[in-house]
Formats: C-alpha cells, sequence, structure tokens
C-alpha cells in the first residue's frame, strides 16, 4: 500500500513515498480508496515532529494528512449509511502513525465521511472535511444569534474563507482582515467590512464597530493581539490552543476538529451547502502523491490562497 509519510522527522525532503499494511475493516467502519489528499498547515507539524509526543504509536513511518476524498471500496459490519460502494465519497482523518490522509487506502469510521457534493471533483471535495468542519465547531462554540457581528482573522486562508461564509448564512454581519491583494477575494467570500491586515487588526476592526465585536474567530492565530477587538463577554474561537488571557470575561473556545470528527450530520451539511452555493471550494495546485515534499515546500513558501492536494 503505498503513502507518503517520514520514518524521520525533519523538513519538507524528509517526505517520500512509503509502504504501509492494509488497515482491517472493522465494525462500523467503511474503506475508502483515496484519489486525493488536501495539504494543510497542521500537515507539517506531523511531518516535522511537533506532534509526535501526542501520537500514541511511536514507531515510524508516520503519515500526515486529515482530509480525503476518493471512491466508497468496502463497508463494514453493522455500518447504517444510504452511500454504496463504488460512491465519491470525502473524508475527515484524526491521524495516528501511519492511519493518515496521504495513503491510497485508507479505514474511517462511517460517521466520518460524506458523499462527495455533486459536480464537486475528489479533489476540490477534499478540502472540505477538515476546514469545514472547524470552521463549523467554531461558530457552534460562539453560538451568536443573526444581527450579531462576527470578526475573521485569516479570512483569506481556507479556515477562514468557510467561517465568513457560514456566518452569513446564518444571518451575521462579518468584518474580516485581508492583505491587499486578498480584499476583492474577502468581499466575495462575503464579508460585510474587510480592514488591512496586521498587527494592529484589532485597533482597525475598533475604527469600523467602536463597541468592540460580538465574536472574533482567530484564524491567523494573533492569540492576545487580537482581543482587544472583542467586546467585554464577547466569544473568541481559536485554532492552536490559545485559552485567552483571563481578562474581560472573555469567552475563549479552543476550537480541535477532532471533537467533529465522527459528526457525519455536520459533514454532509456541508456538503449540502457546497451544492447550493452558500460554500466555495477553492483548489490552488495539485500535485502527484509523490511529491509530497514539494506540496510542503509550495505551502511553508506562503501566499497559498485555496488547498494544495495531493493525488494518487
Amino acid at each position: 500500500m503505498r503513502a507518503v509519510g517520514v520514518t524521520e522527522f525533519g523538513g519538507p525532503e524528509a517526505l517520500h513515498l512509503v509502504d504501509v499494511p492494509a488497515e482491517p475493516l472493522g465494525p462500523g467502519q467503511v474503506r475508502v480508496r483515496v484519489t486525493a489528499a488536501t495539504v494543510n498547515p497542521t500537515d507539517t507539524y506531523s511531518r516535522n515532529g511537533t506532534y509526535a509526543g501526542r501520537d500514541p504509536v511511536k514507531e515510524p513511518p508516520f503519515v500526515p494528512g486529515m482530509d480525503v476524498a476518493g471512491v466508497l471500496a468496502e463497508i463494514g459490519e453493522g455500518v447504517q449509511t444510504d452511500l454504496e460502494v463504488g460512491a465519491h465519497v470525502m473524508g475527515i482523518v484524526v491521524p495516528s502513525g501511519a492511519h493518515g490522509g496521504y495513503r491510497e487506502d485508507i479505514v474511517l469510521p462511517v460517521g466520518s465521511i460524506a458523499r462527495v457534493p455533486a459536480g464537486a471533483s475528489d479533489v476540490a471535495a477534499s478540502t472540505l472535511p477538515m476546514n469545514g468542519l472547524t470552521a463549523r465547531l467554531a461558530l457552534d462554540k460562539m453560538a451568536l444569534r443573526p444581527g450579531q457581528v462576527l470578526a475573521v482573522t485569516g479570512a483569506a486562508g481556507a479556515f477562514g474563507g468557510y467561517v465568513v461564509q457560514l456566518a452569513k448564512t446564518e444571518g451575521l454581519t462579518v468584518v474580516a482582515d485581508a492583505a491587499e491583494a486578498d480584499e476583492d477575494l474577502v468581499r466575495e467570500l462575503g464579508a460585510d467590512v474587510v480592514v488591512r491586515r496586521g498587527d494592529d487588526v484589532a485597533a482597525r476592526i475598533r475604527e469600523q464597530f467602536p463597541d468592540g465585536v460580538d465574536g472574533l474567530a482567530d484564524g491567523s492565530v494573533q492569540d492576545a493581539a487580537v482581543l482587544p477587538a472583542v467586546k467585554d463577554g464577547g466569544a473568541v474561537t481559536t485554532v492552536r490552543g490559545y485559552r485567552g488571557d483571563g481578562q474581560r470575561d472573555l469567552r475563549v473556545f479552543p476550537v480541535l476538529v477532532r471533537e467533529y470528527a465522527q459528526e457525519g450530520a455536520a459533514l454532509d451539511r456541508l456538503r449540502a451547502q457546497v451544492e447550493a452555493g452558500e460554500l466555495t471550494l477553492r483548489v490552488a495546485q495539485t500535485f502527484p502523491a509523490a511529491d509530497g515534499a514539494e506540496a510542503h515546500r509550495r505551502l511553508e513558501a506562503g501566499g497559498v490562497r485555496g488547498r494544495l492536494v495531493l493525488t494518487f
């Protein structure tokens, strides 16, 4: 079984093709023949060893990857699903050891997959599960009401872009940051107000909303620097574990997508929202799986809009 992984942690050059055993299919699980696996920033931490201490598996190879799409190849005992063998599906992966998205065959809980949106390729669909579910979880944690104001940093990124689009479907007013080159993109995603990104983005948001915003999704990982944008008692979601400074009664929620890794209904809802035109799937570039190292180099060089995808 081919996969792209590391036998020693390191830079992009550490990624290479590895042979991994096929995973057994258990009750409640499905087997997916992977045709596309998205490259996300979190994958670089799996590759360089940052997450090594969290992984219960201690022996290489380690295969990154949290998003896949492909063909449903096998359905395990006791699975209740309207999906059929041969259907094109997308799924979210919680990586551990050789169990990661960068492999040509993977076994997942049935709650981790959904049908590929109608009219979407496997490549495009593979960009949705992890970032889409993270955005969904962030909004669910904040529980804002229609008419309230949400700020989004990193709005041109995959997570931030999905937050903007989902928030607009729920009647929120969205203020988002963007570099000059990304302003049109962020407006097209649906932001009502766009401010220039940078170290002073909290002040720029306050210029537009002097009383502060009701909620903030911090996709650009600015942590304490953006808290001043939020009104007392407001809600903040973070994506790298930041828990706030304990001041002003802010409600800070670190968002870990593993919480939604088997929320099949939520993933299927995202599928329906793509089909309804409410969410946009953005692919920046594809790479053959064997060129995984080059994909990681491209990601770490910065400036990618949309997602890089490995193809099998």
